[in-house]
This record gives C-alpha cells, sequence and structure tokens, in this order.
C-alpha cells in the first residue's frame, strides 16, 4: 500500500549576515568628502568615536582633567575589557599606549635582551621596529636574522622551524605588513615558536579590526597594535598585550608611577598587571575614543568585518588585473583590505596625487618603509589603497574606472600625436583621417555602463536623424557677429560642403549644459556637431571657473523631482568619466528669522544660528538668523567637470568647433541649416545651449531674458581648516539691504569662494570687463561679517554673467513653432548643477521622448509660444 506524502524540501539555507554598509557610511563623516581608502594609515572614525573624545575634552574643560577622569573612571576600565574581549585576552594583560611603536619599544625594553641574543624577524617587519632592532644590533650586540619568504610571500615555515633549533630569545613578524595585503600564517608562527619554547611577539597594527586575533590560538606573548588603523579609533591611541608568564620574568624599563610604586627610598614595586607598561600622562579622552572604536569593532563582528573587506579588495584587484599599464604588486598570499599597485612609466606618488585630485584617498608606501619586504622585491614605492566598512563595490568600481579613464587619456594622447603627424604629413584637415570621410568614434568608449536613456524605450518608435531635403519651406534666424573686442575665431580650413559639414545633431553652446547635451547624443548613436563662438576654456559665459554649488534645498516641491535625477546625472558621469566630480559637504541658507522665501526640501532641517554655528563654525550667523540645513548639499568640480564632458564627447566621435560662431540658422526642409563664420553646417536637429546669447539666437527670448553681471572672490585665510569641509560647506546668507552672498568652501587648493547672485545688467557682445575695486570691497565686508576666517589676500577673482528669467526658472524643450530646434538656456545663476541631467532630457527630446517632468520649464511656461519671432522669416 502506498500512499502520495509530500517530501519536505531542505530547509532554506540561511543568507549570510552583511555589513550595513549604507549605514556605516551615514554614521562616518568623512566619507561626505571623499572615498576614502586609506585605512591602513589612518581610517576614518565613526560619528560616535568623535563624539566620546570631543565630549570629554568638553568635560575636562567644565571639570578639569583629574576630575573629568575620575567621573569617567568606568568606563575608562570597560576600554580594557573592550580590548581584551577582542584579542582573546584578560583586561589585566592590556596596557593602553600612545601607538604601536610605544607599545613594541616599552616590550622589548622589558625583554632586557643582550649580546648574542638571536632575534628571528620576517620581512614583512614595519620600518619602525627593523630600525629598533638594527639599533639594538649595533647597541646592544643581539644577533637579528631576518626570515626569507616562500613563493607566496609569507615567511618560510621551513626556514622558521630550521633557525629555531639553535637558542633563539624572540621571533617576531607582522600579522599584515604595511607594503602589501600579504596575511602572514601567525598561528603557524606562535606553534613553533611555542614549541621551542621562544616568545612570539605579533605586530597587529594592520590586522587588529579587519582579522580575527586571538591571542591563545595564535600562542602569542606580546601583541602590539594601533588605535587609528583598521580599528578606527583616534590617531595617539595603541594597546599592548603581555602574556602573563612572560610578564611574571619581565621588568619594565623605563617604570612610570602608573605602572608602580615607590614603596621605599630606594626600593619600588612594580603594579601585578600589563599596566606596569603605561605612563601616567595619557589622554583621556583618546582612550574612550578607543574604546567607542572597539566597541563597534565587536558589535559588527570581525569576522563579518573581514569578509567584507577582503571581498572588497579582491574585487579591486580583479578590477586592476584588467586596466592596461597597471601591475599589481601585492604577493599571492595578499587576503587582506590592503591592495597595492603600480602604475608603468609612473612615480606612485603621481598616481595618488591625480587620484587625490578626483575625489580618491590613497597613499604610496616606498622601500624605506619595507626594506625588507619591498627592497627585497625590487620595488622603489608602491601605490597602496586600503578597505574598510564604509566602503562598497562602488568605490572600488569608481577607482577602477578612474585609473582606467587616466590610462586611456595617456594612451589616447599618444595615438593622438601620432595622428597628427600622419595628417601634417598627408595634408588632411584635422579630425579627418585617411579613408573615412566623417569622424564618428574619437576613440574606445570608456568603461562604464552607457549613460542613462542609451536608445529608445521598446515599443516606441526608432527615432531617425534625416538630413535637409531641397525645395522645403525655410525660415531664417540671423545673428550678429560677436563684437571686435571679443576673442574671434581663427580662420577655418574645412571646405564648406564637405561630409564633416552633416549631422545628426548640431549643439550651439560649449557650457555645461551642451557639453552634456552633445555626449548624450553621441553616447546614444547620433553624429554630433558642437560648436562654440569663443576658444576652448574662455571666460566669457556662465559655466567657466572653479566650483558650483549643489544643493536638495529648492523654494518649492515642483523642482524635487528634478533635484533628484540631477544628483543622479552626476553620479552616472561619475561612472562614466572615472572622476569624482561631486564633494558632499552639507550647506546652511540662511535668512533673517521671519523673512519669506525660505528653503526646504528632503532631509532639510530648520536650525538657529547656534546650531548653525556648531554645523559650520566658518560661518558666523548672529542673532536673528535662521538657516536651512541641508546634509546632501556638496560643491561640483566644475572644471573637472566640463573637461570630462568633453573627453566622453570626443570618445563618441562628438565634433568639437571652438571658436565657431554662428552667424544664422533657419529651418530648411526635414532639417535645420546653420550658417556660421566658418562655412554652412546641416543637421536634422538643432539644439541651443548659448546662455548669454541665447536672445541673439532665438530672438523670441531677447524681451524676457536679461544678462547680468556676476563678481566672485576666491579668499586666503591665516586658518584655512575653518573654511574647509566639515567646518565650513557650501552657504547662503541672504542680507537684509544687500542681496543673497553665497559661497563655497576652500576646495581644490583653492581659498573659499564667495559671490552675491545679483548684478548690473551687461551686454554679452563686449567683453566682461576686470573685477572693480568697488565690487571687491563690498565682497570683502561681506567676508568679514559672515566669515571672519576669511582674513587673507584675495586669490582669484572671477566674473561671469547669469542669464536672468523670470521667477528664476529655466527655459527647457523645444522651440513653439520650431520642433527642430530644442534649447535649456536662462538658468537664472542655478542651472549649472542640473547640467547633466538636462543634458540628457535633451537626448531625450531629440529622440522624440516626452519629458512631462520638465513641463514647468518649458518655453510655453516663460510665455514664449509663438515662432521664434522677429527676423525669423517664413
Amino acid at each position: 500500500m502506498s500512499t502520495d506524502t509530500a517530501v519536505p524540501g531542505p530547509p532554506p539555507t540561511p543568507r549570510s549576515p552583511t555589513l550595513d554598509v549604507a549605514a556605516l557610511r551615514a554614521a562616518t563623516p568623512g566619507m561626505r568628502h571623499a572615498r576614502h581608502m586609506n585605512a591602513a594609515g589612518a581610517a576614518l572614525p565613526s560619528a560616535a568615536t568623535l563624539a566620546a573624545v570631543t565630549d570629554h575634552l568638553r568635560l575636562e574643560s567644565l571639570l578639569g582633567g583629574y576630575e573629568a577622569a575620575e567621573a569617567l573612571a568606568d568606563r575608562t576600565e570597560r576600554v580594557y575589557q573592550s580590548a581584551a574581549r577582542l584579542i582573546g585576552a584578560a583586561p589585566q594583560d592590556i596596557a593602553l599606549v600612545d601607538s604601536a611603536s610605544t607599545a613594541w619599544q616599552r616590550a622589548l625594553g622589558a625583554l632586557r635582551l643582550k649580546a648574542g641574543d638571536r632575534v628571528l624577524a620576517s620581512s614583512s617587519t614595519y620600518v619602525s621596529s627593523a630600525l629598533h632592532l638594527l639599533e639594538m644590533r649595533d647597541s646592544h650586540g643581539i644577533v637579528l636574522e631576518v626570515l626569507p619568504a616562500d613563493a607566496s610571500g609569507q615567511v618560510d615555515l621551513g626556514a622558521l622551524e630550521t633557525a629555531l633549533r639553535e637558542p633563539a630569545a624572540l621571533v617576531t613578524i607582522a600579522h599584515v605588513p604595511t607594503s602589501s595585503g600579504l596575511v602572514e600564517p601567525v598561528a603557524a608562527v606562535g606553534a613553533l615558536a611555542a614549541r621551542a619554547g621562544v616568545p612570539l611577539l605579533l605586530d597587529a597594527t594592520q590586522s587588529l579590526g579587519q582579522l580575527p586575533v586571538d591571542v591563545q590560538e595564535m600562542h602569542c606573548g606580546i601583541v602590539v597594535a594601533t588605535g587609528r588603523k583598521f580599528l578606527r579609533g583616534p590617531r595617539g591611541t595603541g594597546l599592548l598585550y603581555v602574556d602573563p608568564e612572560l610578564r611574571a620574568r619581565t621588568r619594565p624599563a623605563a617604570p612610570d608611577v602608573r605602572g608602580a610604586e615607590w614603596s621605599s627610598a630606594y626600593q619600588y614595586e612594580v603594579v601585578p598587571g600589563a599596566r606596569r607598561y603605561e605612563t601616567w600622562e595619557s589622554s583621556h579622552a583618546l582612550r574612550l575614543g578607543l574604546g567607542a572604536a572597539l566597541d563597534e569593532a565587536l558589535d559588527l563582528g570581525v569576522a563579518l568585518i573581514r569578509d567584507h573587506v577582503t571581498e572588497l579588495a579582491e574585487r579591486l584587484r580583479a578590477g586592476l588585473s584588467g586596466v592596461p599599464g597597471i601591475r599589481r604588486t601585492d604577493p599571492p598570499a595578499a587576503a587582506s583590505g590592503i591592495v597595492t599597485f603600480l602604475r608603468e612609466d609612473e612615480d606612485p606618488r603621481q598616481t595618488v596625487r591625480d587620484l587625490r585630485a578626483t575625489g580618491f584617498r590613497l597613499t604610496t608606501v616606498p622601500a624605506s618603509h619595507g626594506q625588507w619586504d619591498l627592497g627585497r622585491r625590487g620595488l622603489e614605492r608602491v601605490a597602496r589603497a586600503s578597505l574598510h566598512v564604509y566602503n562598497s563595490a562602488d568605490d572600488v568600481d569608481a577607482l577602477v574606472a578612474a585609473l582606467t579613464a587616466r590610462e586611456r587619456r595617456r594612451r589616447g594622447a599618444r595615438v593622438a600625436n601620432v595622428e597628427t603627424v600622419s595628417r601634417t604629413a598627408s595634408g588632411l584637415p584635422s579630425g579627418v583621417t585617411p579613408g573615412s570621410p566623417t569622424p564618428t568614434s574619437a576613440g574606445p568608449e570608456p568603461a562604464s555602463p552607457t549613460p542613462r536613456s542609451a536608445g529608445p524605450e521598446p515599443g516606441s518608435p526608432t527615432p531617425t536623424f534625416t538630413g535637409p531635403e531641397p525645395g522645403s519651406a525655410t525660415s531664417t534666424t540671423t545673428v550678429p557677429e560677436p563684437a571686435s573686442a571679443s576673442p574671434q575665431p581663427a580662420p577655418s580650413s574645412r571646405p564648406t560642403g564637405s561630409p564633416g559639414d552633416r549631422a545628426d545633431v548640431i549643439v550651439v553652446g560649449a557650457g555645461i549644459h551642451g557639453s552634456s547635451a552633445a555626449w548624450q547624443l553621441a553616447a546614444r548613436g547620433a553624429s554630433v556637431i558642437h560648436l562654440d563662438r569663443f576658444p576652448a576654456g574662455h571666460t566669457e559665459g556662465s559655466s567657466h571657473g572653479r566650483t558650483r554649488m549643489i544643493r536638495r534645498a529648492y523654494p518649492a516641491e515642483i523642482w524635487d523631482g528634478l533635484v533628484d535625477t540631477a544628483y543622479n546625472a552626476w553620479q552616472e558621469l561619475e561612472l562614466a568619466s572615472g572622476q569624482r566630480l561631486v564633494t558632499t559637504t552639507g550647506g546652511l541658507y540662511a535668512r533673517a528669522a521671519g523673512a519669506p522665501g525660505t528653503l526646504r526640501g528632503p532631509g532639510c532641517e530648520n536650525v538657529d544660528h547656534a546650531r548653525a554655528a556648531e554645523l559650520f563654525p566658518g560661518l558666523r550667523l548672529c542673532e536673528g538668523f535662521s538657516a536651512v540645513h541641508d546634509p546632501a548639499a556638496g560643491v561640483i568640480d566644475a572644471q573637472a567637470a566640463l573637461t570630462a564632458l568633453a573627453a566622453l564627447g570626443r570618445a563618441h566621435g562628438v565634433d568639437r568647433r571652438d571658436g565657431c560662431a554662428v552667424l544664422c540658422w533657419r529651418r530648411d526642409g526635414e532639417g535645420v541649416r546653420v550658417d556660421t563664420a566658418q562655412g554652412v553646417l546641416h543637421a536634422g536637429r538643432l539644439v541651443v545651449c548659448a546662455g548669454p546669447w541665447t536672445g541673439e539666437l532665438l530672438p523670441a527670448f531677447a524681451r524676457p531674458l536679461s544678462v547680468v553681471r556676476i563678481v566672485n572672490l576666491h579668499l586666503g585665510s591665516s586658518r584655512r581648516h575653518l573654511l574647509e569641509p566639515p567646518l565650513l560647506g557650501a552657504f547662503s546668507v541672504d542680507v537684509p539691504d544687500v542681496g543673497l552672498l553665497y559661497g563655497i568652501p576652500a576646495f581644490g587648493g583653492a581659498g573659499v569662494k564667495i559671490g552675491l547672485d545679483h548684478g548690473p545688467p551687461e551686454d554679452p557682445s563686449a567683453p566682461a570687463g576686470p573685477v572693480t575695486e568697488a565690487e571687491r570691497d563690498r565682497l570683502l565686508g561681506l567676508a568679514s561679517r559672515f566669515l571672519p576666517a576669511a582674513d587673507g589676500p584675495v586669490e582669484e577673482t572671477i566674473t561671469c554673467r547669469y542669464t536672468m528669467a523670470p521667477k528664476n526658472r529655466f527655459a527647457v524643450g523645444r522651440l513653439p513653432g520650431e520642433d527642430r530646434v530644442l534649447m535649456a538656456a536662462a538658468c537664472s545663476g542655478h542651472g549649472f548643477k542640473f547640467g547633466p541631467a538636462l543634458g540628457a532630457a535633451l537626448a531625450d527630446l531629440v529622440e522624440g521622448k516626452e519629458r512631462p517632468d520638465l513641463d514647468f520649464l518649458s518655453p510655453a511656461a516663460m510665455g514664449i509660444t509663438d515662432r521664434p519671432g522677429p527676423g525669423a522669416g517664413a
């Protein structure tokens, strides 16, 4: 007899626990400013660790140092307990010191090594430890033997076993060296040393906090470690473990009142535990900060931390393997969160400087910090990245993309030089290679996902880019030539009517919006001619200068969706370019209490002047001011953004023509004809992003738009740190009877930037004049009022132009009556942050997609509903 019985399946496999990286990043203030990958140097502390330090310093200021230490004595005792739990020891076996080097020196001093004592050291030994051993060899006569490494890079266990057949006083090994991601087989080394009756001194400086350390399993007699690295504690902290049996037969070489009692005139007694190695004077605030960091590591679990950082490190090593010109320098036994590498034909210091300029925090390690390792391997210096719990796969991928993009630019420059020589020899114009009438791709595509909206949506008509048809109805707009005083384009050698004078789309204007649109269109497969009336790098428009502000705080909810799109678009541009372009600093936007027009936005909060001073000590607001705090606000690297967009455009085949003024345009059949100072061009679509010259190209906008002059100053400081993040972020102050003062913190080597968001009308056909003394003095007076630390010289003066529209709105969309002409203009002084987002929107519109999210910025919303206007013709 049989019955149908359901056979239960295996129980679901429990999901491996993972770290909440987003929460850890949010709790780490330093991650707002850069991609920090230098945990092996000094990891970023959490907000809780920072608070533990500053709270105690504040308590000392109120009670006094001794009294504050007494008040929190129980908390200090818990630091010993947490340290002991982390390494599997007892609290009485722990001494708190100011560094791993101090711990090492006190431990070795207690061993009282003498002439003839053998010390066996691994090649992974840290520089300060090696220097101490070399000095003891010279001054004390100890015998120093450096153990060889095997093929994997780890200490050769066979050589160690052989060496231990002779009497030895000490074996010392670094769990993880400073010079690579190597992990030494400490448990095996400890077992061999224990069998021979020789104490093992473990340097856990680079491992404690990222790898499990258990003094019993590893047979450690001594452990030294620092707080500032993978433990994420404050600088100036460290710990020392000494095994009780070893401690019973050693005494501190220099006892202190903290670790000994002066019992009679000529006698003293050391205290029973490891605190005999401490000194009385220490920073209780830093020790409490170390305790907070230890507790965080224990709460997370070191095994989980290990899994996270080693996974990221393996991802980075794999990514580096695919970057041309990059050589990984980690040995085969690398299994920690440290990754080292080199770029061919480049000093690692230059590699790190370039990465730092784009928002990555790495460092280099010279052979002088590891002669027994790097020197042995013939490496003068390596670049080092080291990852921690606040890093994500996105950080790793961004670093690989940055290195890839930079290598591509280096190689592309070499290829371009060769091509230039070839063209010169063949007599061909620039941009035309033999045998290819129209340039379509200037280089390989970036190693990144295709930019957003990479093609038509499923089910939508396939966009077609058609040229003009003869005999069709036309309309014409005539544009005045630039004034003779302005920079003039050089005569063109491009023959009129050549294949290079036709494209799917012509983009006019090479500021942030035009450059973004040109890249997006080319990345989606369109051929693009990109025009600007001035030479590259000019300062006549609105997109030049070092930095811009990005913020979520806006006056009305209608902006929130576009702001979200803007933030996402910058992330996509960063990924495509391999550069850090946006740095989060937070922002404060202040006005007199009760004044109308307060900003608001997702994640923003209202604060009073006292709270504002806590958030940004560099900004001084007097009583009577309130502010909106926007934690997501930040700084855009404007120069790098424009450079990246130009490079991405070229990589996708954009035909960029600087110094090429548009004289007039007209509808020509199913396309558009554009007359320039260098010849006639044809395209299926025209995109106008002409900034202050919009009214010339599109006369219907001449009346509602106005161009005003804006002045900025970059100021130096005798206390520059007060004007840098995190002590100052992006800000504005609506000053009664003056106007809106805005500023960007000192950033990228430049001083704090300030300006007023209004100015007198200015004719864009004339060159912008220099900053006047009156303009300069007005801003300096405001700086002394609101930025007291901006007491240095004026480092740079800048003039630019805002194109202002009614209600400070933009005009984005199709030109009324001309569906083949699109525009993005009149950004009213706050449009740079939307550049990549509006570039993508313009590409969508060219492809025939609707963007209802931009209806509130359409030309019709500005009152432009007819054909272009006077002079357009029929």
